[in-house]
């Protein structure tokens, strides 16, 4: 379609003046229709939960309703792929973490670049995970449960969010420092896995604080510890790993906000700044402390401070990976 351009007359005390015609003038501004953002986990884990607590504070910036679309599957390179596929015209996002942004390029022979086919809008939050056990385990402290995991005769089930996904690398982690032998379980997403713990049908999970939290305070699950180096204000009755006697293992998951590669300056920027203006609401700050979440201060959250942490994320953990051997499945 060609793009139809305008010639203004307007009226003065001299005559009619033509207006030479403005190249787009006649482009929609951004934003002008809904903006999707796609969470690549299941409905209800820590990264829907946060996709929606950003969308709708973002939204009230950018003057546009924003709809999470939750497309899981391949420990969230699915959803990753399918923004990287949409046009860059900024109403497809991607919202992610170290595991659907970073580990999956070095187990998934995926068909994008991590790095080359998204551009970088900004970093969100960040949250640690704590150490889940199905409630029937005997046991109350981290100790008790190290005691009973290598007591036990069979191999330990431990949930999943998929291969190479924060959770399974988590427990691989613990599998290798325990020296406990154990099966992983993977599901699509964590909000899964949570329920299967509740269900017995596992015996323990990493899952993140934001995801977990409602469950561990209903007595459904027992938590032993949390992967940070320091407590957690809303749940410091929590000891830390090193607290509770496994010093050094320390997770902790972060976000952030892309879109597809090709993505205008200028959207990006505003894009960018509607995020910011979210993480400096108090509402939103209330409601990620209550999870867990930790906002990085300004001048962490920019596109460049994002891009930076993916790179370096990336050279630090695919070595790891693909020492290790994990592959996708």
């Amino acid at each position: 379609m060609k793009r139809r351009e305008f010639i203004g007359l307007v009226g003065g005390a001299s005559g009619w003046v033509v207006l030479a015609p403005v190249p787009g003038a006649f482009a929609q501004q951004y934003p002008s229709r809904p903006i999707t953002i796609v969470a690549p986990f299941a409905a209800g884990g820590p990264t829907d939960t946060l996709a929606r607590i950003l969308a709708q504070r973002m939204s009230i910036t950018l003057g546009q309703s924003i709809v999470i679309e939750n497309v899981s599957g391949a420990t969230g390179s699915i959803g990753v792929g399918r923004v990287v596929h949409s046009s860059p015209d900024g109403y497809t996002l991607s919202i992610g973490n170290p595991g659907s942004h970073v580990v999956n390029g070095a187990i998934y022979p995926l068909q994008y670049d991590l790095l080359k086919d998204l551009e970088p809008v900004a970093m969100v939050a960040s949250n640690p995970q704590l150490l889940l056990s199905k409630p029937e385990i005997p046991a109350t402290t981290l100790q008790d449960l190290i005691a009973w995991l290598k007591a036990q005769p069979r191999a330990i089930l431990i949930g999943t969010a998929g291969i190479g996904s924060a959770s399974h690398l988590s427990g691989i982690y613990l599998q290798q420092t325990l020296e406990i032998s154990a099966t992983m379980v993977p599901f699509r997403g964590t909000a899964p896995a949570l329920q299967a713990l509740m269900a017995q049908q596992i015996d323990i999970l990493f899952d993140q604080v934001s995801s977990c939290l409602p469950q561990v305070r209903a007595k459904t699950v027992k938590a032993y510890a949390v992967t940070a180096r320091n407590a957690l204000a809303a749940a410091p009755d929590i000891p830390t790993m090193d607290a509770a006697g496994l010093p050094g293992f320390y997770v902790v998951v972060w976000h952030g906000l892309w879109a597809p590669r090709g993505t205008q300056a200028d959207v990006i920027a505003k894009l960018s700044a509607a995020v910011v203006d979210a993480l400096a609401d108090t509402n939103v700050r209330t409601r990620l402390a209550e999870l867990g979440q930790e906002v990085p201060p300004p001048d962490q959250q920019t596109p460049q401070a994002l891009g930076r942490l993916q790179k370096a994320e990336i050279e630090k953990w695919w070595p790891i990976i693909k020492a290790a051997n994990i592959k996708a499945e």
